[in-house]
């Protein structure tokens, strides 16, 4: 079979919704990435297995994921013939960080109502002119996520996360267009280099530089649907040059920026 790699990205005018994301993909794994948005998922074709916070989840197509920010998960596909997926990017407008904890420990809801209006959403999220009915329909799927993370238990604000490691995923932020390099960063949080790295893989599940490559991406992808070129973004989100953005945006994506701009209707 052929590897299959399909996509279309936009963002809508709608708020919440950070990026719309549809994808088809065949053989193409996500290697560990992280988001500072929420990841809605629901899988039409196959299924993905993914690791979220040390533990091996599945979605199955009559499943709705919930993936929270500012956790490392990976992804691929749990079936021969792969997967086709339609993904919300969502800010925090409907969800806020109190409900990170419940959806590390239950990221996969089965719910068919819950299923049928998140498809409902992306049905007047692909109609031009639909937005007010896509606001009313995020409104109730945000309302029924609150009801079902709640029923996990008591929400709760994610893991305390060590100091050390939480003030270099600061850092990292801070400088995350003109980065920081490692010694100057033990300096300013007086460690050693190497324990440094240890207790941010420890703490969040993948290095320092891994976390910093996938916020670069996560940063180019908005502003490749704002319409900006490729090599605009590479330099604005800290990358050499448009080939090292290319080649970490296709691994961590599935498909080049150029491609992912134009899913987005945007002209070339």
């Amino acid at each position: 079979m052929a590897t299959r790699q399909e996509v279309s990205a936009w963002r809508p005018a709608v708020t919440g919704v950070v990026e719309v994301f549809h994808a088809h993909f065949t053989e193409y794994a996500y290697p560990m990435h992280v988001h500072d948005t929420w990841t809605l998922l629901i899988v039409d074709d196959g299924a993905v297995r993914y690791d979220l916070d040390r533990h091996e989840r599945g979605t199955p197509h009559d499943t709705v994921t919930l993936l929270p920010p500012h956790v490392p998960h990976n992804g691929s596909a749990a079936t021969p013939d792969g997967f086709r997926k339609r993904v919300l990017y969502l800010d925090s407008t409907h969800l806020g960080d109190e409900f990170i904890g419940a959806a590390v420990d239950q990221p996969d809801l089965r719910d068919p109502l819950l299923r049928l209006r998140v498809g409902q959403l992306h049905g007047a999220l692909v109609r031009a002119g639909e937005e007010f009915e896509a606001a009313s329909r995020l409104a109730l799927v945000g309302e029924r996520l609150r009801a079902r993370l709640r029923e996990t238990g008591v929400s709760r604000a994610p893991r305390a996360d060590p100091p050390l490691a939480l003030r270099l995923r600061e850092l990292l932020d801070e400088r995350l267009v003109d980065g920081i390099a490692l010694d100057e960063a033990a300096r300013l949080v007086h460690a050693h280099p190497a324990h440094l790295v240890r207790a941010f893989s420890t703490a969040f599940g993948m290095p320092p530089h891994q976390y910093l490559t996938a916020r670069r991406v996560e940063r180019a992808r908005r502003l490749l649907l704002e319409g900006q070129a490729p090599g605009e973004v590479a330099a604005a989100t800290g990358f050499y040059d448009q080939a090292h953005l290319t080649r970490h945006f296709k691994k961590l994506v599935g498909v080049p920026p150029g491609r992912y701009r134009l899913s987005g209707g945007v002209s070339p």
